[in-house]
């Protein structure tokens, strides 16, 4: 049976850890100790090095009691956005909040201390298992670097459940978004603005041309497009003759991904040709999407894990990615599953403390049906 009082205490001591990308050691250094008391083998890869961080992803593995069950991995990352600095939080009625100066990091310090309750509880109770391995992951919040530089091929697990959603509760995601980023270089004239502002290319009107032009925001429902920064110019007297333009394109289905690049792309090229500019186009593919079947076992296994916790069963798409993407584009069944808590990434984040202990019974749950049981 979960422990809710120490599973709360274990996530506040691991949200008080100031983990943000790349510094992620301190926090790593108290959950491999605990994975060690628990009997689990436990090492680190070189990720970290190869992006300048301070450790890399914790891989640990405890070898199953039941020798027919199906192998599974439980997944969560240990960095979080900022600002953490002089972190609080505040409790009322149930509710964990940030103290309103920072984010609470339930994103994904819930995740992790929702796994590591189930599987405090799984050796306490003398729970009968199959092989379990456990991968916490850095570098998540910048791009899934963690999860890209880690050796896939090492795991040997069937399915895994990464612990990195809100809501809905004990949701399971079943699908989430291929995700490309375009950068757009306009390179202009400059011109004194007030002498001889004709004989000048502006670079930021031509973006700001070719931004009018796209379709942006929510385009369908697995689909959507931004315009995330615009920098340029060097004074507010000089017609500006560079201009550098962020934007991406998400869907949960790729040629509606790959279309709305070329969009955008388009939509650059035909005003830096309108206006006598000239513009450099980089596109970089983020991440690959995955749908799950319905049928697959890692969403049945979790299905069926939510009711036993007493959460109602959902299955949904994400609009953003997470390490399952990068699991599954290796051919890894993976599936996300809600924590429970709000408005990540934000110093209004909040977690209800029974919503984390459903999501570490389900945990728990998924053990158990993954042994048979």
């Amino acid at each position: 049976m979960i422990n809710k009082d120490r599973l709360v205490k274990n996530f506040l001591r691991l949200a008080a850890v100031n983990s943000p990308t790349r510094h992620e050691a301190k926090i790593a250094d108290i959950l491999e100790a605990d994975l060690l008391k628990m009997g689990f083998e436990v090492c680190r890869d070189d990720a970290g090095e190869k992006i300048g961080g301070d450790t890399g992803n914790i891989i640990a593995r405890k070898k199953g009691t039941v020798p027919d069950a199906t192998p599974i991995m439980f997944s969560a990352h240990m960095d979080t956005v900022e600002p953490t600095d002089n972190w609080g939080y505040k409790l009322s009625d149930g509710v964990i909040k940030s103290n309103g100066e920072t984010i609470l990091g339930a994103d994904d310090k819930a995740g992790l201390a929702a796994i590591m309750e189930a599987l405090t509880v799984m050796e306490e109770d003398g729970i009968p298992h199959g092989c379990i391995e456990v991968v916490f992951s850095i570098a998540e919040e910048i791009g899934l670097y963690g999860a890209k530089y880690l050796d896939i091929k090492k795991l040997q697990s069937g399915c895994a459940f990464v612990y990195d959603g809100g809501l809905p509760l004990g949701g399971v995601t079943i699908s989430a978004p291929y995700h490309d980023n375009i950068k757009a270089r306009i390179y202009g004239k400059n011109a004194h603005a007030g002498i001889n502002p004709e004989e000048g290319v502006n670079a930021i009107a031509v973006a700001s041309k070719a931004i009018s032009r796209m379709k942006l925001g929510r385009l369908d429902e697995e689909t959507t497009a931004n315009i995330g920064t615009i920098t340029g110019g060097t004074a507010r007297n000089v017609v500006a003759a560079y201009c550098e333009v962020f934007g991406e394109a998400r869907s949960r289905t790729e040629s509606k991904a790959k279309a709305q690049v070329q969009h955008m792309e388009e939509e650059f090229k035909r005003a830096a040709d309108e206006m006598g500019a000239r513009v450099d186009i980089e596109i970089v593919r983020s991440y690959d999407g995955y749908k799950l079947p319905l049928d697959s076992q890692v969403v049945q296994i979790a299905v069926e894990a939510a009711g036993r916790a007493g959460i109602e069963p959902k299955t949904h798409g994400a609009g953003g990615g997470s390490d399952a993407n990068v699991l599954n584009a290796h051919g890894f069944p993976a599936t996300v599953i809600g924590v429970g808590y709000t408005n990540p990434h934000s110093v209004d984040e909040s977690l209800e403390i029974e919503d984390l202990v459903k999501s570490s019974a389900m945990a728990l749950e998924i053990i158990k049906i993954a042994s048979g049981r």
